[in-house]
Parts: structure tokens; C-alpha cells; sequence
């Protein structure tokens, strides 16, 4: 966010969460260290000889030297016609030395700087747990050309250059594996603890750490348009985008900073007019305006959304701002896509059911050989089958796709048909006994494959794609964080879908969906309440665009998926998602405590500041002690697990 718009909406420049800016960082340090020195000079002159001839300027250097930042920035936001802290504290500083007192000013100063310093540096800390992440990537990479191999700056490769990648190492740029096999540690991306296989064919991403073996690989993408570059681009934007609890305090601020200098105004003016010393009650306001600064209640939110967007990064979960981290906090639903989602997206072979006495391998190998024409899911399952069972396929001829019945070809002068039996009955040749041995598959939540040749069933094939381990302990998670409901929305038939739906323990089952029946699927469940939807692919995504929160699984290397969903999980680890809603929770829970913390303070020094029990160095002290608190307890989130 920039400088400009946080300062308008907030009136507290040097608590704005931007860019890193470690030179300013650094030149707080050095100005607010200058500060000291010359206040503790000053009180050590002053105790030597007890008058001002030597303690006052020095005094007055050590304002002069941390009033810097404060004076700039207050006459930038005086130049469009608003007040912030940094004016607050001005002011003060300049009242304090007109009623004479040095030390009191210089005492404010310091601890002011101090303040500003030390904000400067945590939020500094927060946008590096992002911007380090480039530091993953190595300098150079091994770029191979005819035949040799030398070093260049990964600037300098472009797509379609091959490089090669020695065990041990960082892989510089994405790419294809073109030949090798080895691990690969996905954690800096995806937060997978375990390495991953790679071989020919596979993606590899920059950032990720080489195993035990050589990788020779196609670059797929320059070094700014990496993976791992897009992530952090995401990510910084995504800390820009404001949460309405953000909003709400932003506008809070606004007017709570005017009305701070009225009500310092009021206190020093009214007694002063109705008799009372003109110096206590000009200091008692001045100590008003320093203790009722909104700096704590400022970066309450915005420095705890930092912190949570970051470690959720670093766990392979892309939050898309805090306006999404908010919403998720109070999802009471959520829905699941089901293939490639709730189970692995990988169908495989579950039964066989055979007949007029037809052998497994005969019929399985009937069925490859057609289906191997197929890209269908369903072909690649079978096939798959075959050749894990060993059996030889049988050539086939004059293959072709049926749309709408399923594949048909030719093996030894005989007709061979796989189909669905739903297709079969629909033209009135599905037998009783089949239809019976059909229903029983569809009972043990497969989809059915009728065989035939020449239209003779030979027998059935039933098919499934499996639930993820992990799938009924992440719906237990869910129920245990307060998640009323959890559903399934599936395309598939409804016997398959209840018996997944069982397995892993949901509570809604909605199936044989299309994807506009999802998204009234969506608003049925909301209830009154907020719903999330978490799902893989294309086919999701009007669900996921109606759902109050939408999360896509898998989104490693996927720029459709990354743009589009609110959070991105990097892999297809079902666990993300508790962790994301967890999260989430103690994010909005920080915020609370934040804003209590920063607002309970000012309230007990506002009464003591009026009452003159506080002082103008009190005031600094409880205003950076405040702000202290509230850094310390956003940052906390950086490291949820």
C-alpha cells in the first residue's frame, strides 16, 4: 500500500506497513541513538552544574536530532490538510519547550524516535519473510550448449535452454526434467516436508533443493516470471488489500486524531480561563496529545495481516490479502469438490465381474485394447490394470469414440464395446442379471464398465477413483474448529458419491452436478452464513467464484489457479486446509487483542494525563510500550503452525 493512501486513511505515517525500507530504518536507529546521547549528556551536565547554560542545548540538539522524521512528515500531511501523530507529537514537543521544559521535550523526542524506530524495523522483519524468499533461487545457473557446460546469470537464460542441475543443489529457474531422476525438496514453495520424484517429463520449480541425482532440464520461464517469482508477487500485493476490520480502523483514526487535538485544547484552554494555572493545565494537555496518539491501534491490524500472509507462505498457502483471511475466519461451511479433491483424481480398477465363464485377463485385456485409444480417465484406468497384470493386449482395428455410449473397435473379426450400463439400458440391452451385478457395483461406490463382444456381455468392470489417506481426519479437523457443516458437490452418480461421502464422513452429499448446479449448490448451503469452496479444477470454478471464500488445491505451477482463487494451496495436501481456517482464527483473535491492548492503554493515561498523574515522558514511554506489545503479538503469527 502506499505511503499516500495509508497516511489519508489513517493520519499515522510512520506506522504504515509498506515496503521495506531499511535505510530509513537504519537512519531512525542513528538519529533516535544521536538523541540519547545528547539526553543523557544533557542530564549528566545538568546534575554537574544545576543550571542551563550547558543542559539546554544540548537538550535542544536531541530534539533537534529526533524530531527529523516527525517534523517532515508532519508538514507533508499538514500540506493536505490533515493531522497525524507525527503533528501531534511536534506540537507537543514545541509546547513543552515554550513552558520550559527542556528535558521533558528531549525525554519525548527519544523516546518517540525509539518508537518509530523500532516499528520501522519489526515491519521490516514481516516484509522480508516475503522478499527472502528470492534468496532461494541461486545466482547462476549451469546453462549446457553444444554439448558444454558453463556458469551464467540466471538472468541470462531464456525458455527453452536447457541447464543442468548437480545433486545438492538449488534449482535455479522452472523447468521440464528432460533426463535424470532424482528428489526434490518442494518445501520453500509447497511447505511439503517430503521430497518429491522427479523424473523425465516432470515439472521442477526455482527455489526447490536437488536430492541424490543429476537433473538436466528445459527451462520453461525467465527468473521474474518463476513460480516462486509469482508467489511473491501475489503475496505483496495480497498485503496491500485491506480486511474490513483494517478499514474500519483505518476510518476510526481519521477522526479520532482531530478530536485528540480538541479535547487536548479544552483541557488546557477551560481551566486556564476559569482561573487555573496557565502552565499546569498547558502541560497536562500537551501530555494528552502525546498519550492519545492512535500509533498502537494503527498497526494493530495491518502488521498482524503482514505476519499471517507470510507464514502462510512459507506453509504453501497464498492468501489473497486480509480481506480473504477475514472472510475465512468466520466460514460455518465448507464444500468439497469431490474427484481430485476429497479423493486423488487417479481412477483405478476396483473389481471385475465376469460371465458365460470368461476369463479376468481375457476380458481386462478385451477392455485395454480399445481403451487404450482413449485419453478418458477411465481407459487410462484399465489399461493401467492390464499392464500391472502383465497381460499381453490384443491388436485392435477401426477404433472409434461413440459420444455418448463409450469406445468400440475391432479384435479378431469380433466387435468389442466397453460402455457405461446407464448407456446400454437406455437402448434396452442390458440384461437382468447385469443390470443386477451393475447395481452392486454402483452400491460399492465404482463406476461400472460393461464389455461386449459382439453383443455379448462378457462382464464388468468396475472402476473408482480412491479417497486421500488424510481425507476423514481433515473433515474430523474441520468439525472439531466449529465447521457446522462440511459437503460434497460432485458430478458423479449419487451411489458413488454417498459411498465416498461415507468413508470419509461429510455431511451433505449433493451429486450428479453440473458446474452451474455447484453454484446453486453453494447458495443453498450458505444458510445465512459464509461458505467456502475448495476445489482443483476449471470445472470448480463458478463454484469457487460464488463461494463466500474460494480455495483451489494443487495450485503449484498453475497461473489460472493461482490468479483466480482467494487461496491458493500449493499441493494437494488436504491438511492446508484446517491449517488455513486455524489460521485464519487466531489472525482475527490478534487483531482483537491488538486493538484492545492499544485502546485500554490510552484510556487509563488519557484519565491520568487529565488528572496530572502522568507525565510527558510517561506518555511516550506507555505510547511505545503500547506499540511494542502489539508488534510483538502480530508477529507471533509469522511462526503459526
Amino acid at each position: 500500500m502506499s505511503t499516500h493512501r495509508h497516511e489519508a486513511a489513517a493520519g499515522c505515517d510512520h506506522c504504515a506497513v509498506e515496503a521495506p525500507r531499511s535505510t530509513a530504518a537504519r537512519w531512525r536507529g542513528v538519529l533516535a541513538g544521536l538523541a540519547a546521547v545528547l539526553l543523557a549528556v544533557g542530564c549528566l551536565a545538568d546534575l554537574a552544574w544545576g543550571a542551563p547554560t550547558w543542559s539546554q542545548p544540548l537538550f535542544l540538539a536531541a530534539v533537534a536530532a529526533g524530531v527529523v522524521f516527525p517534523a517532515r512528515r508532519a508538514w507533508t500531511a499538514l500540506g493536505r490538510g490533515s493531522l497525524d501523530i507525527n503533528a501531534l507529537m511536534v506540537i507537543a514537543v514545541a509546547g513543552a519547550i515554550v513552558i520550559g521544559e527542556w528535558e521533558e521535550a528531549a525525554m519525548v523526542v527519544f523516546l518517540f524516535a525509539v518508537a518509530q524506530w523500532l516499528e520501522s524495523r519489526s515491519v521490516d522483519r514481516a516484509r522480508r519473510a516475503i522478499r527472502s524468499l528470492l534468496d532461494l533461487t541461486p545466482p547462476q545457473a549451469r546453462l549446457e550448449e553444444h554439448g558444454a557446460e558453463r556458469l551464467v546469470p540466471v538472468e541470462a537464460v531464456a525458455p527453452g535452454q536447457t541447464i543442468r542441475v548437480a545433486p545438492g543443489e538449488r534449482v535455479p529457474l522452472d523447468g521440464t526434467v528432460l533426463d535424470g531422476r532424482s528428489d526434490v525438496n518442494q518445501a520453500p514453495i509447497t511447505g511439503e516436508s517430503v521430497p518429491v520424484e522427479k523424473a523425465a517429463g516432470d515439472e521442477v520449480f526455482a527455489g526447490t533443493i536437488n536430492g541424490h541425482g543429476a537433473l538436466t532440464i528445459s527451462v520453461t520461464r525467465r527468473r521474474d516470471d518463476t513460480t516462486l517469482a509469482r508467489i511473491i508477487h501475489l503475496v505483496e500485493h495480497a498485503q496491500s488489500e485491506r480486511a474490513p476490520v483494517q478499514q474500519f480502523i483505518d476510518r476510526f483514526a481519521a477522526w479520532y486524531t482531530p478530536a485528540v487535538v480538541v479535547l487536548a485544547l479544552l483541557i488546557g484552554a477551560v481551566p486556564t480561563l476559569a482561573g487555573g494555572d496557565a502552565g499546569t493545565w498547558v502541560y497536562r494537555a500537551l501530555v494528552v496529545l502525546v498519550v492519545a496518539c492512535p500509533c498502537a491501534l494503527v498497526i494493530s491490524t495491518p502488521v498482524s495481516m503482514v505476519s499471517a500472509l507470510a507464514g502462510a507462505a512459507r506453509h504453501g498457502v497464498l492468501i489473497k490479502g486480509g480481506a480473504a483471511l477475514e472472510r475465512l475466519a468466520g466460514v460455518s461451511t465448507l464444500a468439497f469438490d469431490k474427484t481430485g479433491t476429497l479423493t486423488r483424481g487417479e481412477i483405478a480398477v476396483g473389481t471385475i465381474e465376469l460371465l458365460d465363464g470368461t476369463g479376468e485377463g481375457e476380458l481386462l485385456g478385451l477392455a485395454a485394447a480399445v481403451e487404450q485409444h482413449s485419453e478418458h480417465p477411465v481407459a487410462t484406468a484399465i489399461v493401467r490394470a492390464a499392464r500391472d497384470r502383465g497381460i499381453a493386449l490384443p491388436r485392435a482395428a477401426a477404433v472409434r469414440a461413440l459420444p455418448g455410449l463409450g469406445v468400440e473397435g475391432v479384435i479378431d473379426g469380433a466387435t468389442v464395446l466397453c460402455a457405461a450400463p446407464r448407456i446400454l439400458d437406455g437402448e434396452r440391452r442390458l440384461e437382468p442379471e447385469l443390470a443386477a451385478r451393475a447395481d452392486r457395483i454402483v452400491a460399492a461406490g465404482m463406476s461400472p464398465v460393461v464389455v461386449l463382444r459382439d453383443g455379448r456381455a462378457l462382464g464388468l468392470i468396475g472402476v473408482a477413483d480412491r479417497e486421500r489417506d488424510t481425507a476423514r481426519a481433515v473433515v474430523s479437523d474441520l468439525h472439531r474448529q466449529g465447521i457446522s457443516t462440511v459437503a460434497m458437490l460432485t458430478g458423479d452418480h449419487a451411489a458413488t458419491a454417498q459411498a465416498v461421502a461415507t468413508r470419509v464422513g461429510v455431511d451433505d452429499v449433493r451429486a450428479e452436478l453440473l458446474p452451474a448446479d455447484k453454484v446453486a449448490a453453494i447458495g443453498s448451503l450458505r444458510n445465512g452464513g459464509r461458505i467456502a469452496m475448495v476445489g482443483d479444477g476449471i470445472n470448480d470454478a463458478p463454484a469457487l467464484a460464488a463461494a463466500d471464500v474460494g480455495i483451489v488445491m494443487g495450485a503449484i505451477g498453475s497461473d489460472a489457479a493461482i490468479e483466480t482463487a482467494d487461496i491458493a494451496l500449493m499441493t494437494d495436501d488436504l491438511a492446508k486446509v484446517p491449517y488455513a481456517i486455524r489460521l485464519s482464527r487466531a489472525t482475527v483473535r490478534n487483531v482483537r487483542v491488538n486493538v484492545a491492548i492499544a485502546l485500554g492503554l490510552k484510556a487509563a493515561f488519557v484519565v491520568a494525563a487529565a488528572a496530572g498523574v502522568a507525565t510527558l515522558w510517561m506518555a511516550v514511554l506507555a505510547d511505545t510500550g503500547a506499540s511494542v506489545i502489539v508488534l510483538a503479538n502480530a508477529l507471533r503469527l509469522r511462526r503459526f503452525e
